[in-house]
């Protein structure tokens, strides 16, 4: 992780942002419901009961496996992409713009669309599909979330495209898969949370649901820094200011050793 440097901070960031998308945090308790069998009523209800607890987890792990199945794989890909043009490279009024200006310029747009000032009407789109689950096992909850993440793509384009920016740009197909793994990481945190303590997920979840516009602005504030960082080449500037964080990973990782 520490190769990464700060990239893997802002992904696992990017991770936590993607759940205040208007298609994932509103519908947290029906993904809840669709992929455990408990319906959202039974969950409020038997909230203290540590089996339903456990059926509500193991449906999240099964899930959560799924989605950052799809995400490593769309990094995979990000990667051999950009290595394929990231020397491409022209010239604009007396400027070399090359491939990560041009990802740079995407995500200063998609953080404006996501903090509703150029709204992208395309991106508003929930493609995911309408499965019924007949029995919930580890591998329909797998496949479930597989689709899932397939059909989140353009509701969550606007972070998710920046960190598949950043895994285009990386020196290895490793770290461009391990920066879509610590994204995914991100985004199962929610997911995970909101399984163990059921109780305190629903009430948590009436107050901030108040606020999601404001956390949507926020976060597509936070895009556009991004972009100018890439357009300017200066994604670099984070690793100085945030250095003290790669000195406690660093430490961690000789810990564990």
């Amino acid at each position: 992780m520490s190769e990464l440097g700060t990239t893997a901070y802002l992904a696992f960031f990017a991770g936590l942002l993607s759940v205040l998308s208007p298609c994932v945090l509103p519908l947290m308790p029906a993904y809840l419901s669709l992929i455990s069998g408990i319906t959202v009523e039974e969950m409020q209800e038997g909230k203290h009961d540590a089996e339903l607890r456990r059926r509500v987890m193991r449906a999240c792990v099964g899930f959560i496996v799924g989605f950052s199945s799809v995400f490593v794989a769309l990094g995979v890909g990000a990667f051999s992409l950009g290595r394929q043009v990231r020397s491409w490279q022209f010239e604009l009024f007396g400027l070399e713009i090359g491939f990560v200006q041009v990802m740079g310029l995407v995500v200063v747009l998609l953080g404006l669309h996501m903090a509703g000032l150029t709204p992208i009407r395309t991106l508003y789109r929930d493609t995911r599909f309408h499965i019924k689950i007949t029995e919930h096992s580890f591998l329909s909850t797998f496949l479930v979330g597989g689709a899932f993440a397939l059909g989140w793509s353009p509701c969550i384009g606007p972070i998710l495209a920046t960190i598949l920016s950043l895994a285009s740009v990386r020196e290895s197909v490793a770290e461009g898969a391990a920066l879509l793994t610590i994204y995914s990481a991100g985004l199962a945190v929610p997911f995970l949370l909101a399984g163990w303590s059921i109780e305190y997920f629903f009430e948590a979840f009436h107050k901030i649901k108040h606020h999601l516009r404001k956390l949507e602005f926020a976060s597509g504030m936070v895009l556009v820094g991004v972009g100018i960082l890439l357009v300017s080449d200066r994604l670099t500037w984070l690793n100085s200011r945030f250095s003290f964080m790669n000195e406690w990973i660093s430490a961690a990782e000789k810990a564990m050793q």
